[in-house]
Order: C-alpha cells, then sequence, then structure tokens
C-alpha cells in the first residue's frame, strides 16, 4: 500500500471520529486536547531520539505551519460547524484545496503542471461535488460559508509553507511545534468556551483516535509527503478524502451511500491518478 493511500485512509478516519467527540465537547475545547496531548507525545518522541537542537529559523516556519495548518484550518471549519455549516458544504469548500494549492503554486512559480495536470485537478473536484451534492443546501449561513473559506485558506497556504520552508526539520521536532502552536493559539477560545467536555467513553475513545491515529500518524506521513512530494500532488490527495470519508460513514454510522457517490468516487480516483502521475520520459 502506497504511502499517500495510507494517509488518505487514516485522515478520513478524522473526519468519524471528530463528529463523535463534538458531540461530547465544545469544538475548541476538543481541539486544544487533541493538539495539546499531540505535542506532547512528538515532544516525548523527540527528547528521546535527541532531536531537539533546532534553529530559531526553522522553529519559526514550524511555527508559522501549525499556525497555518492547524489552527486556522482546523479552528475555522470547527467555527463554521458552529455557525451552522453542514458536513456537506465544509466537504465541498475544502475539497477544493488542491485546485487552490495548484493556482498559488503556479502564480508562485514555485510549480509548473501540465495539462494533464490540470485536467486531473478538474477531474477530482467534479468527483467531490458529486459526492457531497445532496449534503449542500441552502440553510448554510453567509458567515459559516466565510469561515469555511478562511479553513481553505489555512490548509492551502500551509502547505504550500510548509513545502518551502518547514520540511528540513526533523519530524519529530517540527510536528510538536507545529501542534504546540495550534494549542496555545486555541487556548483564549477554548477558555471562552469553558473548556466544556464530558469525560466518558463518547468522548475520550475518539479523541483517545484523533490523537494517536489522526494527529500522531496522519500529521507524520502528511509531513513526509510534503517532503518527499511536489506540494501540488500531495494536495491532489485530498480529493479522495470526502468519498472516502463517504465509505467510512457507510459502514461505521450507516449513511446512505448512493451510484451518484460511487460516481464521484471513480471520476476523484482517476483526478488523483492524473494529478499524481509520473511525466512520460
Amino acid at each position: 500500500m502506497s504511502l499517500g493511500l495510507c494517509f488518505v485512509l487514516v485522515w478520513c478516519t478524522g473526519y468519524i471520529a471528530g463528529k463523535e467527540a463534538v458531540e461530547s465537547a465544545a469544538p475548541f475545547t476538543a481541539l486544544l486536547l487533541r493538539f495539546g496531548l499531540a505535542a506532547v507525545i512528538f515532544g516525548g518522541l523527540a527528547a528521546v531520539a535527541g532531536q531537539w537542537r533546532i534553529g530559531w529559523r526553522q522553529a519559526w516556519h514550524s511555527a508559522v505551519t501549525g499556525a497555518l495548518m492547524l489552527f486556522l484550518h482546523f479552528g475555522a471549519v470547527y467555527a463554521a460547524f458552529q455557525l451552522g455549516a453542514h458536513a456537506g458544504a465544509a466537504a465541498l469548500v475544502i475539497g477544493a484545496m488542491p485546485l487552490v494549492v495548484a493556482l498559488l503554486a503556479h502564480l508562485g512559480g514555485s510549480e509548473r503542471l501540465q495539462a494533464r495536470q490540470w485536467a486531473g485537478m478538474a477531474l477530482g473536484f467534479a468527483g467531490v461535488v458529486l459526492v457531497v451534492a445532496d449534503r449542500v443546501d441552502g440553510a448554510t449561513p453567509a458567515w459559516a460559508w466565510l469561515a469555511l473559506i478562511v479553513g481553505l485558506l489555512g490548509i492551502s497556504l500551509g502547505t504550500l509553507y510548509q513545502k518551502r520552508y518547514a520540511t528540513q526539520v526533523d519530524a519529530r521536532a517540527g510536528l510538536f511545534l507545529q501542534n504546540a502552536t495550534a494549542t496555545v493559539l486555541l487556548l483564549p477560545l477554548a477558555l471562552w468556551e469553558g473548556l466544556r467536555f464530558v469525560p466518558d467513553a463518547r468522548f475520550l475513545l475518539p479523541l483517545l483516535w484523533l490523537v494517536l491515529v489522526n494527529s500522531v500518524g496522519g500529521f507524520a506521513l502528511l509531513f513526509l509527503l510534503i517532503r518527499r512530494g511536489a506540494a501540488t500532488q500531495v494536495a491532489a490527495l485530498f480529493f479522495l478524502t470526502p468519498p472516502v470519508t463517504a465509505v467510512f460513514g457507510w459502514l461505521t454510522l450507516g449513511e446512505h451511500l448512493t451510484w451518484l457517490k460511487a460516481c464521484g468516487f471513480a471520476l476523484a480516483a482517476a483526478g488523483v491518478w492524473l494529478a499524481t502521475r509520473p511525466a512520460p520520459r
């Protein structure tokens, strides 16, 4: 199984676990606990490996990456949920992330995409639209849409920033700084919520999954993927997250899976294949 496929499978479980966690906790409090515990784990791993020697410049770049990819992205998406956004609206907006990354990388001159890659991006986004079409309605308030757009910019800019500035540091030390930065930035919001959570199995088990599988496993895989590949190729994998999440929802939560969603899955997979396959010699 490829590293990219492992990442998609791990990342998508976070939507299921996150949906369960926020039913027993305020959203920013859940994020605070998730990133705080992940920071402790990554800090311990870095200490055991003796990887604490990191320059101020690299520390700053890791902190900026954490502010964009963790605090801004997840904080804005969770805020959108509080404002009334449905999961379908969130999946549609965040599903445009590969297109935004490709456009910004192209405009910035860091990457040049071929016609087949642009075609793959278009197919991938079309697949996302088919998967979430039945879950998007006109009930999402304007402020919620704005928050989702902020979250989209956070993960898009964070992916490009990490690729350019924050991949040379040791992964354990870098991810410790990213999670610690997000924790510090989330603390005032969680205090404003009153640090509300119910310490029972309905919250603690999903939280444990979010920390160990998604934050530790998922972000470690994402770090390695960004280090090894072009930002646009890594971003294209996110086209697969809505359809794979829909399959997980069907298997674990009993959500409805239609032929339209299956067609969207096929389109998204074709788009990722076009956008990420090596150029012919």
